[in-house]
C-alpha cells in the first residue's frame, strides 16, 4: 500500500478499529482516536514529535515515517496504537458525513450498575406523536387553561362565543375526565372544524348541528328543508352529521368528493339505517335545490367496524371519539389516536374552545 503523502489529493486514510484484549490493555488511557485525517503529524505518547510527516497516524500515536507500508504499516498501529486494522481509502469528504453525523445515544445504568448504550433514532415528522409541542402552547398551558375553565365558578358564565353559539362554564364542565360532552361543546367543536377548512390545503367541509339528524327522522325532509338555504353543500368536499343515540354519540360523514357516506361508532355499533336516511337526504336536497335526480347507484354506504377506527374503553369518552374522528379526517389524515389520548385531548379541547381555534 503506498505510503500516506503519495494518497490522491481527494481521499482520506482511515484505520479500522480491531483490537485484542491485550491491545486493550496496552491502550489503557489513550486518546487514540479512530480517523487519520490530521493535516499535521500527531505526537506520540513518549511526547516524541514527528516533525516532517505529512499526515499523522491516529492521534496520540508514533508516525512510522515515509516509507512504511502505509499507515503504521499496514498491521497494527505500532506497538502503543492498539488498532488493528487494515487502512482504507476514502475517496471523498463526503464519505466521511455519515461518522460525522452519528446517531445520538443513551447512557442507562442498572441496579447492578451495569452501563448499557442505546441508540436512538431521530423522529421523523410523520411521527411526532399527538398534541406535539411543536404545533401549539407547552402542556402547562393547557393544564392552566383546564383548571380555570373547569374550576369554581358561576355556571352561566359565556366562556366562549362564535357562530352564534355559547359555551357555558356549566357546558365547559362536561370536558372533564368522566364526563360526557353535551350538545353545547361538540357543535361549537364542529364549526370550528368547519372555520378551519377555509384554509388553504384543507377541504372544505359543512358542520351540521347535533339537532339535525333528530328533526330530519321527526319531520322528514320539509322539517329541515330551510337548514340549508342560501347553502349548496354539494360544493363542499365533505359534510359531518353528528349523530345522537339517547346515552351516545356517533359521526356519520358524507364525502362529496368520494361519494361516500361513512359512519363512525367508538362502541362498533353499524349504522347503515341512518347512512340510507342521510343518502335519501341528499336526493331530495339535490332535487329541491339544484333540480337534479341524485344517481345514487354512484353512491357507497359504509358503516365502520371496530377494527376499522379506534373504539372508547370506558362509557364516556364517545363524544370526544366523534370529535376527533372529525378532526382527523378533515383533515385527510389517518385516524391514528387511542383512548390513551382522551385525557390529553379533554384539556387541548378546553384550550381550543376558548381560543377559538384548533391546534
Amino acid at each position: 500500500m503506498a505510503p500516506p503523502d503519495a494518497a490522491p489529493a481527494a481521499g482520506r486514510r482511515r484505520c479500522e478499529k480491531r483490537r485484542s484484549p491485550r491491545q486493550d490493555e496496552a491502550r489503557e488511557g489513550s486518546g487514540a482516536a479512530e480517523l487519520c485525517a490530521g493535516p499535521a503529524a500527531s505526537r506520540g505518547r513518549d511526547g516524541a514529535g514527528t516533525a516532517g510527516a505529512e499526515r499523522g497516524c491516529c492521534r496520540g500515536q508514533r508516525w512510522l515515517g515515509k516509507g512504511t507500508r502505509g499507515c503504521c504499516a499496514l498491521r497494527g498501529c505500532c506497538a502503543l496504537c492498539g488498532w488493528t486494522g487494515a487502512v482504507q481509502l476514502v475517496e471523498d469528504e463526503e464519505q466521511e458525513v455519515p461518522r460525522k453525523k452519528q446517531k445520538s445515544a443513551e447512557v442507562t445504568s442498572d441496579d447492578a450498575g451495569e452501563v448499557s448504550v442505546a441508540r436512538k433514532r431521530p423522529l421523523k415528522a410523520k411521527e411526532k406523536p399527538q398534541g406535539s409541542a411543536a404545533r401549539g402552547p407547552a402542556a402547562e398551558a393547557l393544564e392552566a387553561a383546564a383548571r380555570a375553565a373547569l374550576g369554581p365558578g358561576d355556571p352561566r358564565e359565556v366562556l366562549s362565543s362564535a357562530f352564534k353559539l355559547r359555551v357555558t362554564r356549566e357546558a365547559m364542565g362536561t370536558l372533564r375526565e368522566g364526563q360526557w360532552l353535551n350538545d353545547e361543546v361538540i357543535n361549537f367543536y364542529l364549526q370550528l372544524v368547519a372555520e378551519r377548512s377555509r384554509k388553504a390545503g384543507y377541504p372544505s367541509v359543512h358542520a351540521f348541528s347535533t339537532f339535525f339528524y333528530p328533526r330530519l327522522v321527526s319531520g322528514g325532509y320539509e322539517g329541515v328543508r330551510r337548514w340549508t338555504r342560501g347553502l349548496d353543500i354539494f360544493q363542499k368536499d365533505i359534510i359531518l352529521v353528528p349523530i345522537h343515540l339517547g346515552v351516545h354519540w356517533a359521526l356519520v360523514v358524507i364525502d362529496v368528493r368520494r361519494k361516500t357516506i361513512s359512519y363512525y361508532d367508538s362502541l362498533g355499533q353499524r349504522g347503515m339505517k341512518i347512512c340510507q336516511a342521510l343518502l335519501q337526504y341528499l336526493q331530495e336536497e339535490s332535487r329541491s335545490r339544484r333540480g337534479l335526480e341524485l344517481a345514487s347507484a354512484e353512491w357507497a354506504l359504509h358503516s365502520m367496524g371496530a377494527q376499522e377506527i379506534p373504539q372508547q374503553r370506558n362509557q364516556s369518552d364517545c363524544g370526544v371519539f366523534l370529535c376527533k374522528y372529525a378532526e382527523s379526517i378533515c383533515r385527510d389524515r389517518a385516524i391514528t389516536f387511542s383512548q390513551r389520548h382522551m385525557p390529553s385531548f379533554r384539556k387541548k379541547m378546553v384550550w381550543e374552545i376558548l381560543h377559538q381555534q384548533l391546534l
